[in-house]
């Protein structure tokens, strides 16, 4: 019989089920959509309902099994990633009282509060766990203790979204460091709860489960989930870990020095750096990776990905069309015209997403600026380009930041992933503005990959994550830069950076609106 590995991925928009066999090659998905619970009383709320997308996902895996022909038997383990930063808590007994998605943003007055107690308070916890407040789990956590009291009372046991799944298919709670670092109360160093920081947290200690490293056996599928979900009882379940760590472990960036750019609706620029080491500045995040023995320093380019579909839309009518009777993606047919815009798009700068700066996170109101009423410089064509061009100029100012602080630089190969990587014209903007190779996976979409890697380690099929994912990984091309266009982008990049801060300036004086402000700015 054959047998294969599940991986159940908990995103912000959708829960998935994917199968590959052994040696990493995709047999089948299945994937639904879900949505996040906005409550009346908590703006900029958005609660994880448990029990309908738990219901989800067991509709998703015995579909999946379907889809590839195989029964449940035939799956040899199981592992689960997900969104991070979303929390869940749990009363004695094991039941979900609470829970956030990663979006949620009803915690602002809290990261206020906990600002305001002085600038060293917040880089005390950043310098222990590489997190700061906005994304973290305390303020959320002071949010339930101070507006849901009665719930707060009974909460147990808390973990992030991907241990939950694991919770609910073998009934252990328990956190893997990749994820539970996002939680802000994690040691970085140590790769397990901090209890310094949970005693200045005034949360109760007994709350935190056991922490165990992605690729460990957590315990076998019960009868209940087994009846929830197809699966086999006694199935093994894996730890798995956070969607952006698993990711890089899909795409074989495994070993000190790796990086990758992962190009979605954010792009994450991720650079494996050594233990032990934060950003004094607080500009770039840190997080354990699924990898033991590794950290990763993390930039988060804003909306990149959400920018072009916004401008896909609103411009593109035309192109979309004509890319509907060509048989082709209108991003292809975008691309090729704006292939014929030289580099630096005729000195157009865009101003939408920005470097990262983790401790003081906020962006410029969006626009175009140096326009021209010339037709033949200034085209839909010309404004795509820019667009693409803002995003490799965003990379690579901060792999330059992780430098910085890490020492860790390389002119290697960065590996480039996700659906921007589709796009030809962008990924030779991405290798020319960073000077560096890019090696473009077979595999674009790989979470539920790394998943899978972290599946094949607890079944026994490869020693570590390291093995599982050098293994997995497979590359269909790579993208050398064009030397001739370095000064282009060194000039363009310079007059980008200068108009970026004065925009910010207007956002500062209330002339123009921010695209986005960290919670508590």
């Amino acid at each position: 019989m054959a047998t294969c590995l599940l991986a159940i991925d908990a995103g912000t928009g959708s829960g998935r089920a994917v199968l590959f066999d052994d040696t990493g090659r995709q047999l089948a998905v299945a994937q639904e959509e879900w949505t996040h619970i906005a409550e009346a009383d908590a703006p900029g709320s958005m609660s994880f309902d448990c029990e309908a997308n738990w219901a989800l996902i067991g509709r998703c895996i015995r579909r999946v099994l379907a889809e590839a022909g195989l029964t449940a038997d035939a799956v040899k383990a199981v592992s689960s990633t997900s969104m991070r930063e979303g929390i869940v808590l749990y009363d004695e007994a094991g039941r979900e009282v609470w829970a956030c998605a990663n979006v949620d943003g009803r915690a602002g007055a809290q990261v206020k509060a906990l600002k305001a107690q002085g600038e060293d308070v917040e880089r005390g916890y950043y310098r222990e766990s590489g997190q700061t407040f906005a994304l973290g789990a305390l303020p959320r956590l002071l949010w339930v203790k101070e507006r849901r009291p009665a719930i707060f009372e009974k909460v147990r046991r808390l973990s992030m979204i991907n241990d939950w799944v694991a919770a609910r298919l073998s009934g252990e709670i328990a956190v893997e460091p990749s994820n539970g670092g996002t939680s802000g109360l994690l040691s970085l160093s140590e790769r397990v709860w901090s209890d310094d920081l949970i005693a200045r947290s005034g949360i109760d200690r007994t709350w935190f489960p056991p922490v165990v490293e992605p690729g460990t056996v957590i315990g076998p599928v019960t009868a209940a989930a087994a009846e929830s979900t197809g699966l086999r009882p006694g199935t093994p379940v894996v730890a798995g870990g956070g969607d952006a760590q698993l990711g890089t472990v899909g795409l074989g960036v495994v070993r000190p020095g790796g990086t990758a750019i992962l190009g979605g609706t954010f792009w994450q620029q991720v650079i494996n750096v050594p233990i032990g080491q934060v950003d004094e500045t607080m500009r770039v995040r840190i997080n354990p990776h699924a990898v033991a023995g590794l950290n990763q320093a993390e930039c988060i380019s804003f909306f990149v990905g959400l920018t072009m579909r916004w401008f896909r839309d609103v411009f593109c009518e035309t192109e979309k069309r004509q890319a509907e009777a060509d048989g082709i993606d209108a991003y292809e047919l975008m691309e090729r015209q704006a292939a014929r815009v030289p580099p630096g798009s005729h000195g157009v700068l865009p101003v939408f997403s920005d470097a990262m700066d983790f401790g003081r996170w906020y962006h410029a109101a969006p626009s175009f600026l140096n326009l021209s009423i010339d037709p033949t410089r200034c085209s839909k064509a010309t404004l795509f380009r820019a667009l693409e061009e803002n995003a490799a100029i965003v990379s690579a100012i901060n792999l330059e930041r992780v430098a910085a602080f890490s020492g860790v630089a390389s002119d290697g190969p960065i590996v480039f992933a996700g659906g921007a990587s589709k796009g030809r014209l962008w990924a030779q903007i991405l290798a020319d503005v960073t000077g560096r190779p890019l090696q473009i996976p077979v595999v674009r979409e790989a979470t539920a990959l790394g998943c899978a890697a972290a599946a094949a380690v607890g079944a026994g099929l490869f020693a570590s994550l390291e093995e599982a994912g050098s293994a997995f990984a497979r590359f269909e091309r790579t993208v050398e830069p064009d030397p001739s266009n370095a000064e282009v982008y060194a000039d363009l990049r310079s007059r980008w950076s200068e108009a970026y801060a004065v925009q910010k300036d207007l956002v500062d004086r209330g002339i123009t609106t921010s695209l986005w402000k960290a919670p508590g700015l």
